[in-house]
């Protein structure tokens, strides 16, 4: 079937996938946008594990200061190679980041960030809590992993709902621009300041 360019821009405008990518996949799924939309993800998210592992030497620190300058953030955000780091969608996305950070407050990057002994604190209160609200004790390993995912989504950044668009996390954000942009996109480390806050506070 014939595919028309308002519908490659509309795939286009879904996914990020380039034009070429878009026009054939709507060939293949004969118009359907639905479908051709979901191929192009999951093609996307394909090549962005692949270029998981590949060293990210260049990129750019970006400042975000709120509207009333009592509020100010610094990511620094890498990619592979200096070409990528000037592209809007990548300024945008480093943007995107900070302004989540100046919102939600995370206090480490991934999960694994998360010291093991506040994880351990953690748990046993989420377990003594369970216990002490009357859950069967056959069930409250699974509350508690229910709470403790709640947890990790508080203190880890790339675990948040973007405040923008609560469907997509931080980390699935990086893993469309990698997907985008074809070269891996890390996040190495943020700072919050806030006026009036201390550094014991921000500790």
């Amino acid at each position: 079937m014939a595919i028309t360019a308002q519908q490659v821009k509309e795939l286009r405008e879904v996914t990020g996938a380039g034009p070429l990518d878009c026009k054939n996949a709507l060939q293949q799924f004969e118009g359907d946008m639905t479908r051709a939309a979901d191929f192009l993800r999951e093609k996307g998210l394909a090549k962005a594990a692949k270029k998981a592992g590949r060293a990210t030497n260049d990129g750019i620190i970006h400042i975000y200061l709120h509207h009333n300058n009592r509020l100010g953030v610094m990511v620094e955000l890498n990619c592979e190679t200096d070409f990528v780091a000037k592209t809007d969608i990548f300024r945008t996305l480093a943007n995107d980041i900070a302004l989540q950070i100046a919102n939600l407050a995370p206090e480490y990057v991934r999960r694994e960030d998360i010291p093991q002994s506040v994880i351990d604190a953690e748990r046993d209160l989420q377990r003594r809590r369970a216990l002490e609200e009357g859950k069967p004790e056959a069930v409250v390993d699974k509350i508690v992993d229910g709470r403790m995912a709640k947890f990790y989504e508080e203190l880890a950044l790339l675990e948040q709902p973007f405040i923008k668009d609560d469907s997509v996390t931080i980390g699935d954000m990086i893993t469309r621009a990698i997907a985008e942009l074809g070269e891996n996109i890390t996040l190495s480390r943020f700072a919050r300041f806030e006026v009036g806050q201390s550094a014991a506070d921000e500790a």
